[in-house]
């Protein structure tokens, strides 16, 4: 195929310039006081404070050079781009409020070219060693502004610059970086929010006194932020410290801190517990919202349990107050069994968040002294837009149409389907085929004036492309944009390259890939991983290699295993052992760890190569690994691993037609230990069909006939265990490995 790869990649405003990177202050700017910290001389006397409109103080002296006093001038008329052009042209540095308030307005204007600029003083202050000069707010209110914008580390690395520097960042400055963080995507998004957090409340700690930094102290956001990095990292002993710490700052949890720990109840797999939550909170008297109502409903919809979120919803229809006896009643059904193998860790860290949880078990819980809801709560459009949902996940579409009636015919306004109503029902009429259905609810939409959004073309985008008709995909996407003025994202994007994908056509797929970066659409990692996935399953690695190196050479994104692991299929599935090989030792150096899928892909290289040698050296690996699993070597920095069938059955069956009986032996047992039943039928015909004839020659030198007894007794080893006539009686069959042996 004739095609030419990626043009040119459009560079982002911020592409290479948000990297986290330290900002150091040079101690010679610094002038000691008797605060425990060494603030600098320039900096104005309010600089722990935060102020989203930064005022002119006016308290300040300025060295008036003319410019300066220009600069200061647009910056008060708030002619924000005429101040920049006079800060480009001028060949010194402006005075410390000048740039701080230039800073300030910059990172207040939010878009992808203030975000820049703002960032390149910054830089050019760092290179200067004059960072003294910029005061606490126009930092606090950078680090909010990258956040915002979606780049978490820089924003991360602001604040931890602040904190090295002496300044302390206001709260709702440093908890917004947080909370960006806590709900990153990837697993090291919340891990370093979590790092922030104690940076920030280790530094306050020191102080002799926590009123000298009232604005900076942590608050009940900031705390809630930090417990949802834990709950989303599962972390149940961190999101128990990090509670615990509350008290210490004076800062009381609130209904959003209780409806956190519901979702570490979910991440931890525990349903029986969610009840507890719901009461702990009004037995606290804590302000309950319908948030609260709706988290309750949204966790029993994600544990797949539509019968007790049904019976949460029709109490609240029925205007009754004894949720708490209703949930419990609910409990019986799948209590005490369910949990046999529950953690003890986490299981005493649910005993310490809920002490009610205590007294239930030590059998002083009565089921009439439950506490009741504080009023009366119906339910609103987002809670029954929720229970749609979980019917249509379970695949219920009569009924998910069904809610959506009912909906339209409520009294009270609050609880009519909204735009996310009806998107569930498309999505469910989708999901089920019924495409032409899906569209007359869209026809609908239009017709009561709640027209469709981006997402609601999304799902009907992927409805198309799952059923492989790409023409209606294409005219969708162009009705999109045409008629309706709806411009696709890169979710649209993304959507039809797996689409291209799915019915083998990778030049289709890249035409959509280029088209994308023409209309100034950033590919997001998945565009990329999608693309090399194109080109890995047509046979086509060279070109997978091609994307993968653009994927690196582009900062927004981050190369990750998944796209690490489509290189290594690209090779595997051409049987390219050795490029494959080269690809595993690169992703080590950097820092990737090979998961099943990886071995599963190489696995197969190998079997397509025929060469069983490298067989017995990716399964040495893979031992070592499941050895770490069973806890049998815990030095190990590799991680575990759990292999699954089609990583041990390509393995067993090379070592079978190889003859490597002991090795194949030892990877029938670990099928066995990790549940998984071996293909007797299959290994039975290869043996029968390769080696039945083995060890027949009579004319060979001692040292080949004492290899041919061990191989012989592997042989009759594994010939037992498939069950055909040998010469072993059971009692004598062992599988541990014999010296010296392969």
């Amino acid at each position: 195929m004739n095609i030419t790869l990626l043009k040119p990649l459009p560079s982002s405003p911020i592409s290479t310039s948000f990297q986290p990177h330290p900002l150091h202050h040079h101690h010679h700017h610094h002038h000691t006081s008797s605060s425990p910290f060494n603030f600098p001389k320039t900096k104005p006397s309010n600089s722990n404070s935060f102020v989203l409109n930064y005022t002119n103080p006016s308290s300040l002296t300025i060295k008036s050079e003319p410019r300066d006093q220009k600069l200061l001038t647009l910056l008060q008329q708030r002619k924000t781009e005429e101040a920049w052009i006079v800060y480009t042209l001028s060949p010194h540095l402006p005075n410390p409020t000048c740039l701080s308030r230039l800073l300030s307005q910059l990172s207040h204007h939010n878009t992808p070219t203030s975000l820049t600029r703002a960032q390149s003083i910054l830089t050019r202050l760092r290179n200067e060693s004059q960072l003294h000069r910029l005061d606490s707010n126009s930092l606090g209110l950078l680090a909010v502004a990258a956040a915002k914008a979606g780049h978490t580390l820089y924003a991360s690395s602001v604040v931890k610059s602040m904190l090295r520097s002496g300044y302390l960042p206001h709260v709702k400055a440093w908890s917004a970086v947080v909370s960006r963080l806590a709900t990153d995507d990837d697993a090291s998004g919340p891990v370093e929010a979590l790092r922030l957090f104690h940076a920030v409340t280790r530094r306050l700690r020191r102080l002799p006194d926590l009123d000298m930094a009232a604005d900076s102290r942590p608050d009940t956001a900031a705390f809630n932020a930090a417990l949802n990095a834990c709950a989303n990292l599962g972390d149940g002993k961190m999101f128990l410290q990090v509670f615990d710490e509350m008290p210490q700052f004076g800062v009381v949890p609130d209904s959003l801190s209780y409806n956190i720990v519901m979702k570490l109840c979910c991440g931890s797999n525990r349903k029986d517990l969610l009840v507890f939550v719901l009461e702990r909170i009004l037995q606290l008297n804590i302000d309950l919202c319908m948030t609260t109502l709706h988290s309750l409903v949204a966790a029993y919809v994600g544990f797949n349990e539509l019968e007790t979120a049904e019976k949460i919803v029709q109490a609240m229809r029925e205007k009754r107050r004894d949720l708490c006896r209703i949930l419990r009643e609910s409990n019986s059904h799948y209590s005490d069994e369910n949990y046999v193998d529950a953690d003890d860790d986490v299981d005493s860290v649910f005993h310490k968040l809920l002490p009610n949880l205590m007294m239930e078990k030590s059998g002083n819980g009565n089921l009439n002294d439950l506490p009741l809801l504080p009023k009366v709560y119906t339910p609103n459009t987002r809670i029954y837009t929720t229970l749609m949902k979980g019917y249509m996940k379970a695949g219920r579409v009569t009924d998910t149409v069904r809610m959506l009636e009912a909906m339209r015919c409520q009294d009270d306004s609050a609880s009519h389907p909204d735009h996310v109503s009806y998107t569930t029902v498309v999505s469910a009429l989708v999901k089920a085929g019924f495409m032409d259905r899906a569209r007359q609810v869209l026809a609908e939409m239009t017709r009561i004036g709640m027209p469709a959004n981006l997402i609601t073309y999304n799902i009907l985008l992927k409805g198309y492309c799952k059923q492989l008709q790409m023409v209606e995909a294409r005219e969708l996407i162009k009705e999109m944009a045409e008629d309706i003025g709806i411009q696709p994202d890169v979710v649209s994007y993304n959507i039809l390259i797996d689409g291209c994908i799915l019915v083998d056509d990778s030049a289709g797929a890249l035409s959509f890939f280029n088209e994308m970066r023409e209309k100034g659409i950033a590919p997001t990692k998945i565009s990329y991983t999608t693309l090399m996935k194109a080109f890995a399953l047509s046979g086509q690695p060279k070109l997978a290699q091609r994307v993968f190196d653009e994927m690196v050479n582009d900062s927004r994104v981050r190369v990750d295993l998944i796209a690490w692991n489509m290189l290594v299929e690209g090779y595997s599935r051409l049987g390219l052992v050795e490029e494959a090989k080269k690809v595993i030792q690169k992703m080590k150096e950097n820092g990737f760890h090979p998961n099943v899928s990886t071995y599963g892909s190489f696995a197969n290289a190998i079997a397509l190569a025929r060469k069983p040698g490298e067989a017995l050296i990716l399964w040495n690996e893979v031992k070592e690994r499941c050895e770490v699993a069973k806890g049998g070597k815990t030095d190990s920095s590799v991680p575990p691993l759990k292999p699954d069938e089609g990583l041990l059955d390509t393995l067993a069956d090379i070592c079978v037609r190889a003859a490597f009986f002991r090795k194949a032996l030892e990877i029938v047992a670990c099928m066995e230990e990790n549940g998984i039943p071996p293909n007797k039928t299959k290994y039975t015909r290869i043996y029968v069909e390769m080696h039945s004839r083995m060890f027949t020659s009579k004319h060979a030198s001692q040292a080949r006939q004492d290899r041919r007894v061990e191989r012989k007794r592997a042989a009759e080893a594994f010939k037992f265990w498939l069950g055909l006539p040998n010469s072993y009686y059971g009692s004598e069959w062992r599988l541990e490995p014999l010296d010296g042996y392969e």
